[in-house]
């Protein structure tokens, strides 16, 4: 499995984002509908996500808010259509990356060797934004990490095929509304198969689905390596 080839190469994992994910002035922030701020509040509206956003973080005496791996989330109803576009079918709301808070203009840093397999603008309120795909490999096996809500002028300068080494800047923590129209911050995936998709892969499923989507989706903490989003 995927997820045992990253517990063997830890030691070797750089940092995806120049900053200490390991810091007191990080705190895991919750956005299931355990979280009774999210009960009231307007997700429509970006500023006032921006602005609850910036509670959380300052409820917790921290800068940067980190979680959301296989979090089941109420935070998707803000953009209806993109995850529930059957509006008879059960709404998708787990999500299978860790989303990092923070500002606008980060740096966005590759932890190991890798090639650009692809990017895509995924436009639309609520969606990922400026997007790209890394391909690696290790131990013969390739696979793929995933970098949503990124800056346009970054990306602008990528093409497939690209090689980028380990620890090179490649992008940067975009700003709404050009990053999906998110409170900034950096959602960050990691995927054994890309199933045929270029420039795009689902970052929210069905919770029915946790079991399959956690298997081909192994936990992005593995390569981000932060105290604040282990599970033990």
């Amino acid at each position: 499995m995927l997820s045992d080839l990253l517990r063997r190469h830890q030691a070797d994992f750089g940092p995806v984002l120049p900053v200490d994910l390991n810091s007191p002035e990080v705190a895991r922030l919750d956005f299931t509908a355990a979280n009774p701020l999210l009960t009231a509040a307007n997700l429509h509206d970006t500023a006032t996500f921006d602005q609850l956003v910036a509670r959380l973080l300052a409820d917790k005496n921290a800068l940067i808010g980190v979680g959301g791996y296989l979090e089941d989330r109420v935070i998707y109803r803000r953009s209806p259509g993109l995850f529930d576009a059957d509006p008879t079918a059960p709404a998708r709301s787990l999500h299978l990356g860790v989303d990092v808070w923070l500002r606008a203009g980060t740096p966005v840093l590759a932890p190991l060797p890798a090639t650009v397999h692809s990017l895509a603008d995924n436009e639309g309120h609520g969606n990922y934004g400026p997007t790209v795909i890394l391909e690696h490999e290790l131990e013969g096996t390739v696979f793929y990490t995933l970098y949503g809500h990124l800056s346009r002028r970054e990306t602008a300068l990528l093409r497939p095929g690209l090689v980028i080494a380990q620890g090179d800047t490649f992008a940067e923590v975009g700003p709404a509304p050009e990053n999906g129209d998110w409170p900034p911050h950096l959602h960050f995936q990691v995927m054994a198969d890309l199933q045929g998709r270029v420039g795009d892969f689902p970052g929210v499923a069905l919770v029915s689905e946790r079991t399959t989507w956690a298997a081909l989706c192994p936990d992005p903490n593995l390569i981000l390596q932060s105290r604040h989003l282990a599970t033990d």
